[in-house]
């Protein structure tokens, strides 16, 4: 197979998941080092990309990721009508119930957290924006068995057995966290015109001696939620076909 790789684009396309995974600033050397890369071969991607401001320089000389790609990701026209439809539910959702609240969609072959909506209570558990969860979870489970055929065809052997069997009959799925004690994964799913499951809704409910509202009534809260935005989604795709 003939090799199309433009070797620009792999360096600059290196520094943005380098600068993404990292929390603090890196200065030129230390991206260098990282990506196996010399000072001088990175010199002018760094310029053009602080350019064209996908990074940020300080004043000290250190990098760090600009919100560009955050920008570019939102103003895709599926994503960014998904999110005006389910922002107002999910804070209502979070408001009632006191617990955060998250929004995932099928991504790359797994889920990645589009939304997330922060516990207004002063303890609570949140995920971040942007984070890709493998489908053996009760959110990839939910997105998965609830898609559309070719997506299930696809992705089923994915998924963790012990899930499937814990799927109820509207698609939505109640387990205790296998990773995060104290924690019950509240999954709903939140569907499309044609009944497909387009995102899932989760509310990580945090069992403590804080938690005074009942995992059932959370649970019905997010149910409820996850119909706003699935009847919100709905009427703008049959808008927009008319």
């Amino acid at each position: 197979m003939p090799d199309y790789s433009v070797p620009a684009l792999d360096k600059a396309f290196d520094v943005l998941e380098l600068l993404a995974s990292r929390a603090d600033p890196l200065s030129q050397t230390e991206i260098a080092e990282a990506t196996g890369r010399s000072v001088s071969q990175l010199f002018r991607v760094l310029t053009t990309l602080e350019g064209r401001g996908w990074v940020f320089r300080d004043p000290a000389g250190l990098y760090t990721l600009s919100m560009a790609a955050f920008d570019l990701a939102h103003r895709h026209p599926p994503l960014r009508g998904l999110l005006v439809a389910a922002t107002p539910p999910m804070r209502e959702l979070s408001d009632r119930v006191r617990l955060s609240c998250n929004l995932s969609v099928l991504d790359m072959g797994a889920s990645r957290v589009v939304a997330q909506v922060e516990s207004p209570a002063d303890f609570g558990y949140r995920v971040r924006v942007g984070a890709l969860f493998p489908l053996d979870t009760a959110t990839g489970t939910v997105l998965v068995e609830g898609g559309e055929p070719d997506v299930r065809e696809q992705l089923a052997g994915r998924l963790a057995a012990g899930d499937r069997k814990l799927l109820a009959a509207d698609g939505s799925i109640r387990r205790d966290d296998p990773l995060q004690p104290g924690i019950t994964d509240l999954v709903v799913p939140v569907r499309d015109a044609r009944g497909y499951v387009r995102a899932a809704l989760t509310v990580p409910y945090v069992a403590t001696a804080y938690t005074t509202i009942p995992a059932d009534t959370v649970f019905a809260a997010a149910t409820r939620a996850a119909a706003d935005i699935s009847a919100r989604i709905q009427g703008s795709s049959q808008g927009a076909s008319r």
